[in-house]
């Protein structure tokens, strides 16, 4: 088996003797060897957006929410945070919520907040922003739920659109000019208990090309948190604005099925 030590990240398409730059290593406080270990940097991208170099040689990112002890002993809803890495287990990105303590605790799932992605080096990479939607009127197109994207931040490459269902929770994955590129289709319930939960990434020809799942973490922390493990896949060679948004449709997904 390949050791991770041996482990170099190859862009695509890259000429023989490209190289790969490798991050620094960042030491944090609740590392036990005093080391986080980041994903080096793919390099000779062009045309893709500063801080996404990272997702031009992956097909699958693991997510794992951050179980806050405040949350876990009273209930009380507060930021989420996650940590994101390779199937390595190296860490690509970290996310956290910006959004305030009233809406969290009294608008839950449907609430407006903004998700800031950052890079090993503090960056924001991605930008994410949901506006609140009423729930009650579930097919007025003011009521669906959506969540627009920009990588850099300020620059929109897309957003991800709930649609009007009743059976299957469907969403529209949108470029910059609107175009459905896109779809998401969920499970007829996705609530299950101790099994996996998947939201299949559909092509424009209904085909079935990647997938979001909530993974089934143990009965303990189901039933007293809502830290979940997430899992995305979807093709190597996909455009990485693409990419971007699948990711970007996990928070959106997360707010609105497993929050609660």
């Amino acid at each position: 088996m390949m050791q991770m030590s041996e482990y170099k990240v190859v862009p695509q398409n890259a000429p023989q003797d490209d190289t790969v730059i490798r991050q620094p290593q960042s030491v944090t406080p609740g590392n036990a060897n005093g080391v986080d270990n980041w994903m080096s940097i793919p390099v000779g991208m062009p045309n893709c957006p500063q801080g996404l170099e990272y997702l031009t040689a992956l097909d699958q990112l693991l997510v794992a929410q951050k179980v806050e002890a405040l949350e876990a002993i009273t209930g009380f809803e507060t930021k989420n945070r996650f940590k994101v890495k390779n199937s390595l287990g190296q860490n690509v990105y970290f996310a956290y919520e910006e959004s305030d303590c009233c809406s969290r605790n009294v608008l839950g799932g449907s609430r407006p907040f903004e998700i800031k992605i950052l890079d090993n080096f503090q960056n924001e990479v991605l930008h994410l922003n949901r506006p609140f939607r009423c729930s009650l009127f579930c097919c007025f197109p003011s009521c669906m739920h959506t969540v627009e994207v920009s990588a850099p931040p300020g620059q929109v490459i897309g957003s991800v659109e709930q649609v009007c269902s009743f059976l299957r929770p469907q969403f529209n994955i949108k470029n910059t000019f609107g175009d459905t590129v896109l779809r998401i289709e969920g499970p007829i319930c996705p609530w299950k208990c101790f099994s996996d939960s998947n939201f299949k990434v559909l092509s424009a020809n209904n085909e079935e090309i990647g997938k979001i799942s909530k993974q089934w973490s143990g009965l303990g922390r189901e039933m007293f948190t809502d830290a979940d493990y997430f899992s995305i896949t979807f093709p190597l060679n996909l455009d990485v604005r693409m990419k971007a948004l699948v990711f970007a449709a996990l928070f959106l997904i997360d707010s609105l099925f497993f929050e609660q």
